[in-house]
């Protein structure tokens, strides 16, 4: 990893336990708050009907570093949904990225230099769903967070294992559709 860091993307998938609907799926930008990761971060401040923005926090005034602005890829649509993404989910997210820095995944004498925006996954069942296991929920997007943010700085799947992998790996969205 060179010593700065302008826009790193990183993703991760983290199913859940049967029966549940917790599956995690973030999506990350890394980068110096002086660049173009800085400049989106910025522009996210206000708020889009249905899609909020929130600084990630631990809990009341225990806002994460590197700061980090998390955003929903659905649109939400009742108060458990919100309950559940600045709750389970928000904690989750900022667990990982507290813990990514312990870690060294993410450089602790850059903290105050980089900002993260991440787009994360809740599926709407989970606000309906009365046997909702929020440590299944917490569990997928702790690890899948971890993993985009590590993914990112890494910058994997490399270009190399992509290629040699086309062949072998197909999105699970088209089984059936192609003939093998």
């Amino acid at each position: 990893m060179s010593d700065e860091i302008w826009l790193a993307t990183g993703e991760a998938t983290v199913l859940a336990a049967d029966g549940q609907y917790t599956d995690a799926m973030p999506e990350v930008l890394i980068g110096s708050v002086k660049g173009p990761v800085g400049q989106a971060f910025a522009s996210m401040t206000g708020q889009v009907a249905g899609h909020p923005r929130m600084f990630v926090i631990r809990d009341l005034n225990q806002q994460v570093r590197p700061a980090t602005m998390m955003t929903t890829k659905m649109t939400v649509k009742s108060e458990d949904y919100v309950e559940l993404l600045g709750g389970v989910l928000q904690a989750a997210t900022a667990d990982a990225i507290v813990d990514c820095v312990a870690e060294g995944i993410i450089p602790k004498d850059k903290t105050n230099e980089l900002c993260i925006i991440i787009m994360v996954w809740l599926d709407p069942r989970c606000a309906k769903d009365e046997n909702l296991d929020k440590r299944d929920l917490y569990r997928t997007n702790y690890e899948a967070t971890k993993l985009a943010i590590s993914r990112a700085l890494k910058g994997e799947p490399t270009i190399d294992e992509l290629i040699a992998n086309r062949k072998t790996i197909s999105h699970y969205a088209l089984e059936g559709v192609f003939e093998e």
